[in-house]
């Protein structure tokens, strides 16, 4: 122990903020990649609710442990990815390159000696690069894969009996942290849990804007909103406590959510706030119709937005779990009062968007802040 401290002591200070700024990169830049992927995969229907159960995962863990870091969980996994997408990119430039030269040869004079040179090299380009990328991805996809070739080793590789169970084990410890159905399982059930509570008050606000006498309308709008409300104040905090016990029973255990706000009534304040504060700018996005082709980019912002705010729920029950006695009434009572003008302003603001969203009345179905985030697609 003792040397160990002694080795750590004499490395340099200038070293130590290498390696600082190296840890750093490496996570903005896995986190950046994790951001991109949620996003790719909110677009897809069905597999979307693997978004939703990665987020509440992460805001389960945040809760477990009670430290935000906790959150950001599978961030080696996804700098890998983000490093083999980045190479791939690269070493695929060159054959792209050559394959419009062969195009624009072929478009001068079809079948020329010229098309036909090009069209050999860019076939031997595509086995060449097409090798080394899949050898550097079998060797562990590290940047360093992607620079050397290693052919000797890879020769080696071909006449080992083992080599198919490397790769099984590979894939094996590289999704061990990550289980893809274990996360789409939390995700629907998060998913039902919450739109359970959201049916009510969003069919009646849906149902409002189609009665023409305004004497209903607004009675109609009027209960919704306030269901609405009410389902908003419970939906973020049961949600992160069925994700860390896993029982979907708790999405109907109002009493033990209000026993974990009586014992952190300001950080639910606060946590609520959050939540509903960084869902409200996202609805500006759902003006216009975003083209299939790029639905997935207003998606980086959903998720940019979502993935923070589900962290800060966790924090708040974290905070609730570690204590065991109710704060004093003045906080509880100061966290309820100012709860009410918070949850108002997003009623109304969410009651407001059916009048400027593309799909009218049909978005106030597309609650992102508690359901999958993308929106844009109705969910």
């Amino acid at each position: 122990m003792l040397a160990a401290d002694e080795e750590i002591a004499q490395v340099s200070p200038g070293k130590r903020f290498f390696g600082w700024c190296r840890r750093v990169a490496r996570n903005l830049f896995g986190f950046a990649t994790l951001v991109v992927c949620l996003a790719l995969v909110s677009v897809v229907p069905i597999l979307n609710l693997l978004s939703l159960g990665f987020l509440l995962e992460a805001s389960a863990r945040v809760a477990r442990g009670g430290r935000i870091h906790y959150g950001f969980l599978g961030l080696s996994q996804f700098t890998r990815i983000g490093t083999i997408a980045l190479f791939v990119w690269l070493w695929t430039l060159p054959v792209r390159l050559v394959h419009d030269f062969w195009q624009d040869a072929e478009l001068i004079e079809a079948g020329s000696q010229q098309a036909d040179q090009l069209r050999i090299f860019l076939a031997f380009s595509i086995m060449a690069v097409g090798y080394h990328l899949i050898w550097a991805i079998l060797r562990g996809g590290r940047w360093w894969h992607f620079l050397w070739p290693a052919p000797v080793r890879f020769g080696k590789w071909l006449i080992s009996d083992q080599r198919f169970s490397r790769i099984s084990d590979s894939v094996k410890q590289f999704f061990g942290s990550l289980p893809i159905l274990d996360l789409w399982i939390l995700g629907a059930k998060g998913f039902a849990g919450a739109a359970i509570w959201l049916a009510i008050p969003t069919l009646l606000l849906i149902a409002a804007g189609g009665i023409k006498n305004p004497g209903p309308s607004f009675l109609v709008s009027l209960l919704g909103g306030i269901l609405l409300g009410i389902a908003v104040m419970y939906v973020p905090f049961l949600q992160t406590r069925f994700a860390v016990t896993r029982r979907f029973s708790e999405f109907f255990s109002i009493r033990e959510a209000r026993n974990l706000f009586r014992r952190a009534p300001l950080a639910f304040w606060l946590a609520l706030f959050v939540t509903l504060l960084f869902a409200l700018p996202l609805y500006l996005l759902k003006i216009e119709l975003t083209p299939n082709e790029v639905a997935w980019l207003p998606n980086l912002l959903f998720v940019l937005f979502i993935y923070p705010a589900r962290l800060v729920v966790g924090w708040a029950v974290s905070r609730s779990l570690r204590r065991e006695e109710k704060r004093i009434w003045v906080s509880r009572w100061v966290a309820r009062l100012a709860a009410i003008p918070v949850v108002a302003a997003y009623v109304f603001l969410v009651w407001l968007t059916q009048y400027l969203s593309w799909h009218g009345s049909y978005s106030l179905m597309e609650q992102h802040a508690f359901l999958v985030p993308a929106p844009l697609l109705g969910l």
